[in-house]
């Protein structure tokens, strides 16, 4: 045999830029196995694997041939990264610290006999790009990450809600030369199971907007399920929201009474558990277990979004199995346009399921519910909603940069 290489080798990117493998040293037309493993900070391992042929030269281009078989088939140059499985049913790649890399691990084995190792490297997916400063932060009733941009700025700032603490999306916007302050929807400073304060996320915009490095006019929020209805609330109740992404969420309040400055504000929506369907996987289907907005018990969860002075850009899966998350975009879209109001955007993927985040992590088919303590189905073809992921990250950037009014510049 010739020495068999993986092209490349020990390298280094962000965890959202593509990347070209390239195996050579092989034989004219050799048939071998790509591999790709990781592990994620729960200690959680990770991976996929794929047959190829080699042309006559004895190499094989990812983002030019075809996988014949495994985890995935056809050409797609990232399908070994989003079609790596968990070891283990109903998990998901879990970074809640973007200070470490997250390193996969390429091999190339023999397709026949005893499946030889033939060569093998690794790729660092950074979490945070060169510059950027991470610090975790605390006020008087809040807790975040705040993500700073190398440079003078001045940066956009954005505030990043998630339902639990994730730092992919937030330090990677940090990346792009947005200052972004992280916070987790559901974290032991924000709410209980009562009552949510809407205070509280509006101190944590106070503290973004102070921020030294922030130019923009006012704040752009990115947030998916449940915050993405906290993002509602605050571009419709609290001044200076500019820009919202919302994704795969609802356009009503979920779970609990809203309430700011010591009055509620929204009631919670209504929810019925026997809606649940059962899987053979184990994990189930909630889809159906929330309410309609528009029924007549529910008109006091919906958010008035009319209120709203900034930009929307509404992103719904349709193959979203955690909510009906289209339904609700479609209502959202038909109360603003009955007031007159043209301040949104819509954006639709058919095939891609509620977990939408940025590119080239691991689809997840299901995951253990953080509220509902079991694994829920949240829908999805794994190589459209790879696709999916692509195209919004570049979305939601270019959506950012346009409404928030601020000369954003990468500095890597």
């Amino acid at each position: 045999y010739n020495i068999c290489t993986v092209t490349p080798a020990l390298s280094s990117c962000l965890f959202d830029e593509p990347f070209r493998l390239k195996v050579s040293g092989l034989r004219s037309r050799q048939l071998v196995a790509l591999t790709a493993r990781s592990t994620d900070q729960k200690g959680v391992e990770f991976s996929s694997r794929a047959s190829y042929r080699a042309d006559g030269s004895g190499e094989v281009h990812l983002d030019r041939d075809p996988s014949l078989g495994g985890s995935y088939a056809g050409v797609e140059p990232m399908g070994l990264l989003w079609s790596m499985r968990p070891d283990s049913s109903h998990r998901k790649l879990v970074i809640r610290n973007s200070l470490h890399p997250h390193v996969v691990k390429f091999s190339v084995h023999e397709q026949d006999g005893d499946g030889r190792l033939l060569a093998e490297a690794a790729n660092e997916r950074l979490l945070i790009g060169d510059g950027v400063v991470r610090r975790p932060v605390r006020g008087e009733h809040f807790q975040g990450v705040l993500f700073t941009p190398p440079g003078e700025g001045p940066f956009c700032a954005v505030l990043d809600l998630s339902s639990y603490t994730c730092e992919i999306r937030p330090s990677l916007l940090a990346s792009k030369g947005f200052v972004v302050l992280a916070v987790a929807v559901h974290s032991s400073k924000l709410v209980n199971m009562n009552v949510m304060h809407l205070d509280l996320f509006e101190e944590a915009l106070n503290f973004l907007k102070k921020q030294p490095k922030v130019g923009s006019k006012g704040v752009g929020i990115v947030a998916r399920s449940q915050g993405a209805d906290v993002a509602l609330s605050l571009a419709a109740f609290v001044p200076g929201v500019e820009a919202v992404v919302w994704i795969n969420g609802c356009g009503a309040n979920i779970s609990v009474p809203l309430h700011y400055k010591n009055s509620q504000i929204l009631s919670p929506l209504s929810m019925d558990v026997d809606k649940v369907i059962h899987t053979e996987s184990g994990a189930r289907v909630i889809k159906y277990i929330v309410g309609n907005p528009l029924a007549e018990e529910n008109k006091g969860s919906v958010v008035p979004i009319e209120q709203a002075t900034g930009q929307f850009l509404f992103v719904a899966a349709e193959d979203d199995l955690g909510w009906d998350s289209k339904a609700f975009m479609g209502q959202m879209v038909e109360r603003l346009k009955s007031r007159g109001r043209n301040n949104f955007e819509v954006v639709t993927y058919p095939k891609a399921g509620h977990l939408l985040e940025a590119p080239y992590g691991p689809y997840c088919p299901s995951s253990v519910h953080g509220l509902l303590h079991f694994p829920v189905m949240w829908g999805g073809e794994p190589r459209f909603h790879a696709a999916a992921e692509v195209h919004l990250w570049e979305k939601v950037q270019e959506f950012l940069k346009t409404h928030l009014k601020c000369d954003v510049k990468s500095k890597l």
